[in-house]
């Protein structure tokens, strides 16, 4: 026996000290917002964090009652009414957190919500500068390890609730994550759209937890330094996709356009990309819900097979590692990456602030 580790009851108690160390913490932290709340308005506790450069802002408290959904057994349905719920009766809560001037449009947010089923560990509906998102792969990783540095969550398997299903995330550490994305598939092959500035783009569109058009042949050089003229070309597309009325099968908007193109020397990754998302920022992050749509497109046209890694590549340098099982019929993406902690606070909305909901917004 090694005489330097503690005996075993040592370690118990030692792991019930840091258990109701942290509880008691945690209880301290919602007096303090209960007592701000009285003193000056409403207060938000916010932890903010990024993957692969993209920022995530998760709400663990201080926001608005959703519920726990109906009790039909339909996890999806009650996480589905629960984002009719936040976007019909409190978008200022989106609005607040990720505007400015506390937030700015790159930032993307999290708001932990109960589960419906008990075995899972929480649900979430994520939200960037405009509106609401489906799933978010570097947001549910970032999630993760959020809930990890809260000590919420321990290493190994677990399922998240989110709007469009329940999807499977595993902790390998305080920092690497692997997600099981939901069922991605491409809708449209060769979709031409005619655009004035540019003229005739081609692009498939896919599903990968949220709407893309994908586009490989645009001429244009992805580096960082050439974020700009990426982003107003992205930004032609995603106008004429709506003006045009191309849209997925339901008639859902294709909100977000993904360029791809050879990855940097030092990579070690397959392809680069750059990614416009809905409201007008570029993703920092590969995009999870975007490689999984790539991936699905790889797999269908028999370039990548199932189970083999492709690492994407974003126009930050950060990589994600994708690959994907097929499971009845529909292929499933896992998403690997890295997020780290970057600030914990207490967002006050105080309502003498004409711009406590956001400049220009509600």
């Amino acid at each position: 026996m090694d005489s330097r580790r503690p005996p075993r009851a040592a370690r118990q108690t030692a792991t019930i000290r840091s258990h109701l160390l942290g509880r008691s913490i945690r209880i301290e932290r919602q007096y303090e917002i209960c007592r701000l709340n009285q003193a000056i308005g409403h207060c938000v506790e916010v932890v903010d964090c990024h993957t692969g450069g993209e920022p995530t802002r998760v709400v663990i408290a201080g926001g608005p009652d959703l519920g726990s959904g109906p009790g039909s057994g339909m996890r999806e349905t009650a996480m589905a009414e629960r984002l009719a719920l936040l976007r019909g009766r409190h978008d200022w809560l989106r609005s607040a957190i990720i505007n400015e001037p506390r937030g700015s449009d790159a930032l993307v947010g999290a708001l932990l919500c109960p589960p419906a089923n008990p075995a899972n560990i929480a649900g979430a509906i994520f939200f960037n500068n405009v509106g609401y998102l489906g799933m978010c792969g570097h947001g549910t990783i970032g999630l993760a390890v959020t809930l990890a540095f809260l000590g919420r969550l321990e290493p190994g398997t677990h399922r998240l609730e989110t709007p469009p299903g329940e999807v499977g995330l595993t902790l390998h550490d305080n920092n690497r994550v692997t997600v099981g994305n939901v069922p991605s598939f491409r809708h449209r092959r060769g979709q031409m759209l005619r655009t004035p500035e540019f003229g005739e783009v081609c692009g498939d569109i896919a599903w990968g937890g949220n709407w893309f058009f994908l586009v490989s042949d645009h001429g244009r050089r992805l580096e960082y330094d050439n974020v700009e003229e990426l982003g107003a070309y992205a930004r032609v597309i995603q106008r004429e996709l709506e003006q045009q009325g191309i849209r997925g099968p339901e008639g859902e908007l294709i909100d977000h356009v993904e360029l791809f193109g050879p990855a940097s020397e030092n990579s070690r990754a397959d392809s680069r990309n750059f990614v416009m998302c809905p409201g007008g920022a570029y993703d920092r992050s590969p995009c999870g819900t975007g490689t999984s749509a790539k991936v699905a497109c790889l797999i269908e046209d028999g370039e990548l097979a199932p189970g083999q890694v492709w690492r994407q590549e974003s126009i930050t340098g950060s990589v994600f590692e994708v690959r994907a099982a097929q499971r009845d019929g529909r292929i499933v993406p896992e998403i690997t990456g890295s997020a780290h902690i970057t600030g914990r606070s207490t967002l006050i909305l105080d309502p003498a602030d004409p711009f406590r909901h956001g400049i220009g917004k509600l």
